[in-house]
């Protein structure tokens, strides 16, 4: 089962999706499941993992919704106030929504840079695993010497870096990122996305190998076992369509074995978010 690990879906709102800026403006507009069945199956996808784009509740229900009605949205990783005193309480309640895979926040636009190591924080994290959620890190680079607190304190607790934790490509910036996250992935409850590489490199002159080195990294200190692919669709239609993003981490896996390929191309995914068939 070939699974697309990071996507999003959403009803453009000016105020709510305001992070996408004058250089992305061509995703301004509505984006669901019928905008990507066609673009999965044109690509031998068998399904995909909906993440949440806005930090709410009515979020999460409307990614419930729509995998709900559309059978290759395998799970969702939907948002929660992780510091919310009655956390224990919507977990609970989540719980009972076989697709709720996990949750994420969006730690890289936070003022508090160390937000996930707040006790307020870490005692949503504490609570995930009780639930078997996953759960998602959506960060910028400078965040990454904080993470390796977190994961590690949580031993138990599934982990996925989102994006690469979003390195310096288009400055070909590569030391400290390289550093933090051979020091994350030391932890071995810790996965990492490729996905959302084309809008972190020049938008419109990138190739293939402006993200070698950073794949090479990424690989060598995760291992094959650790890592999944993501298209960040639509995000990525900022700076491609869906079949040169696919194409781009396929040429560069071409040359490992078909089992590796299987692993980064859904085995994994399918293992860490715990999905069906």
């Amino acid at each position: 089962m070939k699974i697309d690990a990071h996507q999003h879906f959403w009803k453009y709102d000016r105020e709510r999706h305001d992070w996408i800026g004058e250089e992305m403006a061509v995703i301004r507009r509505d984006f669901l499941p019928e905008d990507l069945a066609g673009l999965l199956l044109e690509n031998e996808i068998d399904g995909c993992i909906a993440v949440q784009a806005d930090q709410s509740a009515e979020e999460t229900a409307f990614l419930l919704q729509l995998a709900d009605s559309a059978d290759f949205i395998k799970g969702v990783v939907g948002w929660v106030d992780l510091q919310a005193t009655d956390i224990k309480d919507q977990l609970d309640q989540y719980s009972e929504y076989k697709l709720l895979k996990g949750f994420r926040h969006i730690l890289q636009a936070e003022k508090q840079r160390d937000l996930c190591l707040a006790n307020s924080f870490q005692r949503g994290i504490a609570s995930l695993e009780h639930y078997g959620f996953a759960y998602d890190i959506l960060i910028h680079e400078d965040q990454l010497p904080f993470i390796p607190a977190l994961v590690s304190r949580f031993p138990n607790q599934r982990f996925v870096i989102d994006h690469l934790a979003k390195p310096g490509i288009r400055k070909k910036e590569i030391r400290d990122w390289k550093k933090g996250i051979e020091q994350v992935a030391v932890n071995e409850n810790v996965s990492c996305k490729i996905s959302g590489l084309v809008t972190e490199a020049d938008l419109k002159t990138w190739t293939d190998d402006d993200f070698t080195p950073y794949l090479d990294v990424v690989v060598n200190a995760f291992g094959t076992n650790r890592i999944m692919y993501g298209s960040d669709w639509p995000v990525c239609l900022a700076a491609g369509n869906y079949t040169r993003v696919l194409q781009l981490v396929k040429s560069y896996f071409s040359s490992f074995s078909t089992f590796e390929q299987e692993l980064f191309f859904g085995q994994n995914a399918k293992a860490f978010y715990c999905l069906n068939e």
